[in-house]
């Protein structure tokens, strides 16, 4: 049930709201629908929004060429030639095997990423669109003084109070509410004139009920106060370079030694920083504290001590860089508990690549009891329109995301259109990860379609589910690793398949084969031929993180995100050095070659919804991907390096 307090202004919002939808003020062609989404079983209506509340108004248009830049996205990868000339001085490259001197593997084009001017020129919209669309705003008293563009102005951005929008729209917007407090302005259906079905794929916020919600669990509030005992024997070992898996790692206390060694990074230093560069998302007013992640790295990563005064900030859309103590509700609510995680796993590994850390304000909260709305407006898309307007030169080439929501909670446009956003980035050469979720198939008791009919289903993760992203799943335990599972708090590492996206080309050879091998278990609760994911897992469970000064024990695909982009902008690291582009978009590459390079893992399942999931099996699989990166079928050569040799998919017998 909502607060008392939010019910209680329902009478007062409706009153105060002063809401009249009229119709536009002039009409080229009559108004149709354009979409109409259920809103959320979990958020409900609780009257009428402000009429002056602001919205800040995104209006993505139709790209002209994008079939063009997803063609290039799929064959223009990095050339494996060099994989093992990049990681490895004592040997030479006229002993590279000639089979590995393209790719897709093997096209002319691969590994020649596009510059931000050439994918502005495949994803703006026609002169007829953008002509057609500005037209209609002025027509509405709009005035071309308050309209913003993207670079390739795919997007158009205007703050409009919500009666204009209304208004423009033929809809009316509404406030709606959790039981948890959270509150969105949102409209379920929206209008356009006819003429303009076929230009504008989508205007957010409408019908959006996205909430990136961190992927982590806290894992504290049910085993207690960790064994300090054990935590201070773990930073004992941080200076240790020579150890063995079995003595660095403690599978209830991960550590980045413990990581780095079980990835076989922690030999490797890195050559390029600078040039070289890791970024991470924070959304939902986190951030990241430097003080946290001092005392971190201090016990840690001495070393990296430094690196906590020295990361920067990319502020977006008003978001936190707040450094003084927690309030007693963010300390009630965690705040910061993932930012923390996020920088401290990252520079654990990849010390001394830079760090930047991109924090974006947006939705929630929206408050309807102090009657002054705050940003209730969709935070990927200020986000996503800030790093592809970013140049070359200052973009992170790994990013790392450990954010999510249910993709149901989104309507197909919004999916598909921040989805070719997350293209657009992969051509220029960044390699995005996302955490693939913590509720395995989904959520228990939640797993049921949002289109009125209450139909069980498995809930696929947004933006997990885009083919256009390298989604990570969770392990847990070493020799084996395990799908990651914790019956204390119902963590569960998430995989499935998508029912908005199709199955991408590159899934084609390998995935059908793991669908068949279910023997029809679960049929009809997932969309066979949707986009499957996780595409690849890393360790996820009981990291050791400093939170407000003390010691917090985490666990969630959102530790494994930030440990996966490590390994990979390691990677990108040893290419720079050699003068070779960045991995960029990974998944053509990594499934078609690199996916021999991995550590199979076949034990557990995402398990959700009632069921044990879908299981991990040899192969990729719905649980795990193609597992950790780790190769165990490189052979004959004696590297330093050998988890990016492998990850790179080098092989000679």
């Amino acid at each position: 049930m909502l607060s008392t307090i939010a019910h209680s202004l329902v009478l007062t919002l409706a009153v105060g709201a002063g809401i009249a939808v009229g119709s536009p003020i002039k009409v080229r062609t009559p108004y149709v629908l354009k979409e109409s989404h259920p809103v959320p079983t979990k958020w409900s209506r609780v009257g009428p929004a402000p009429a002056d509340h602001l919205i800040n108004l995104s209006i993505g248009l139709k790209s002209s060429q994008f079939d063009e830049l997803e063609r290039h996205l799929y064959e223009g990868m990095l050339p494996i030639s060099f994989a093992h000339f990049c990681i490895s001085n004592s040997y030479e490259f006229s002993d590279v095997d000639p089979q590995w001197t393209v790719s897709s593997p093997s096209h002319h084009r691969y590994g020649q990423h596009l510059s931000q001017d050439e994918v502005n020129e495949l994803v703006k919209p026609t002169d007829d669109a953008l002509d057609l669309v500005s037209e209609w705003l002025i027509d509405n008293g709009v005035t071309s003084g308050q309209l913003q563009y993207s670079p390739a102005k795919d997007w158009i951005m205007v703050t409009l109070p919500v009666n204009e929008v209304e208004r423009l729209l033929d809809t009316e917007y509404s406030v709606y509410g959790t039981k948890e407090g959270s509150y969105l302005v949102r409209t379920p259906e929206w209008s356009l004139p006819k003429h303009l079905h076929d230009h504008i794929d989508v205007i957010q916020p409408t019908n959006s009920f996205f909430s990136p919600t961190p992927l982590h669990s806290n894992v504290m509030p049910y085993k207690g106060s960790p064994d300090m005992a054990t935590v201070a024997a773990m930073a004992q070992l941080s200076t240790s370079t020579d150890l063995t898996v079995a003595q660095a790692c403690n599978v209830t206390a991960v550590t980045p030694t413990c990581l780095r060694t079980l990835y076989r990074t922690i030999n490797y230093t890195p050559q390029m920083p600078g040039q070289n560069r890791i970024g991470l998302n924070d959304f939902l007013g986190e951030t990241n504290n430097r003080s946290d992640v001092h005392i971190f790295l201090e016990m840690f990563r001495k070393e990296a001590a430094a690196a906590s005064s020295e990361f920067i900030f990319e502020v977006v859309n008003d978001g936190s860089t707040q450094q003084t103590p927690d309030n007693a509700t963010q300390l009630m609510d965690g705040t910061d508990l993932e930012g923390n995680l996020d920088a401290e796993t990252i520079i654990g590994i990849t010390y001394p690549t830079p760090l930047t850390c991109f924090t974006t304000g947006g939705s929630p909260p929206f408050k309807p009891d102090l009657l002054t709305p705050t940003d209730t407006n969709e935070p990927y898309l200020a986000w996503l329109n800030f790093v592809l307007a970013m140049t070359s030169n200052n973009l992170p080439q790994t990013i790392s995301t450990s954010y999510g929501d249910d993709e149901q909670t989104v309507p197909p446009s919004f999916a598909a259109k921040v989805c070719s956003g997350f293209a657009q980035l992969g051509a220029r050469g960044v390699t995005l990860l996302f955490a693939s979720g913590d509720n395995g198939v989904g959520a228990t008791g939640d797993c049921l379609s949002n289109d009125g009919k209450n139909t069980r289903m498995f809930l696929p993760s947004f933006p997990a589910s885009c083919p256009y992203v390298t989604t990570v799943g969770a392990t847990k335990d070493i020799n084996p690793e395990v799908t990651a599972f914790d019956a204390s708090n119902n963590f569960s590492s998430g995989g499935g398949f998508s029912n908005y996206f199709a199955r991408p080309s590159y899934q084609d050879p390998i995935v059908p084969s793991y669908i068949a091998s279910l023997g029809g278990e679960y049929n009809g609760l997932y969309n066979q031929s949707g986009r499957g994911y996780p595409d690849i897992a890393a360790q996820g469970f009981r990291f050791l993180t400093i939170w407000n000064g003390t010691i917090a024990v985490l666990d969630g695909t959102s530790a494994a995100t930030p440990t996966a982009a490590s390994v990979i902008s390691l990677v990108n690291d040893a290419l720079i050095a050699v003068g070779k582009p960045t991995l960029g978009f990974l998944n053509p590459m990594l499934y078609s070659l690199l996916y021999e390079s991995f550590n199979d893992i076949t034990s557990g399942s995402s398990i959700g919804c009632n069921t044990a999931g879908f299981p991990a099996k040899a192969g990729w699989d719905a649980a795990t991907g193609f597992g950790t990166p780790v190769s165990s079928v490189v052979v004959g050569i004696d590297v330093t390096f050998t988890d990016l040799h492998g990850l790179l998919g080098f092989h000679k017998d």
